[in-house]
């Protein structure tokens, strides 16, 4: 039950701030996204695989729905590279509120993501900065599932992996 409160307050959350057009104050986010994580810790234990899971999950699907509305009004994408582009461009940009910093491919179908500013880790802090990195993949795995799962509902199966090693807030997406 708790689980889909969850994924319910994130969907209306996202959605109204997104897809309406109505911004949601970024401090009021960041809270929600905060306890949306400590809530999924709580819900599964000190697993953090069982957490990764749940938080890419649930993230997975919020993408499926998001770029569903996104995606309506639109012809359909015939080539991997414009679906790419549609993310990079549209999709993360609506999300974030800024375009992907670098986006290189090896032509054989694998693309790499880079934001150098991502928005949720912005204000990510701990004691260390290895603390801090840790900490990072949590909050990482979440924006991770999305793109799986917009991906995923655009016709390409992926597997989205964030790199937090480079200076935070950056954020790379493969």
């Amino acid at each position: 039950r708790d689980r889909r409160r969850v994924r319910g307050v994130i969907m209306s959350t996202l959605a109204k701030s997104v897809i309406k057009n109505r911004e949601v104050n970024e401090s009021c986010f960041d809270f929600l996204y905060i306890e949306m994580i400590e809530l999924v810790k709580r819900l599964v234990g000190e697993s953090e695989e069982m957490v990764f899971f749940k938080l890419e999950r649930i993230g997975y699907r919020v993408g499926q729905k998001l770029v569903e509305r996104y995606t309506q009004n639109r012809q359909r994408f015939l080539q991997p590279l414009e679906t790419v582009k549609f993310i990079c461009k549209d999709f993360w940009t609506s999300l974030f509120k800024k375009n992907v910093d670098n986006l290189r491919t090896n032509h054989k179908g694998v693309y790499v993501l880079q934001d150098n500013k991502f928005r949720w880790l912005t204000r990510l802090s701990s004691d260390s900065p290895e603390t801090t990195k840790e900490l990072a993949q949590k909050y990482v795995i979440f924006p991770c599932g999305i793109i799986r799962g917009a991906l995923s509902n655009l016709g390409i199966s992926c597997v989205a992996v964030s790199y937090t090693h480079l200076t935070l807030p950056t954020k790379r997406i493969v």
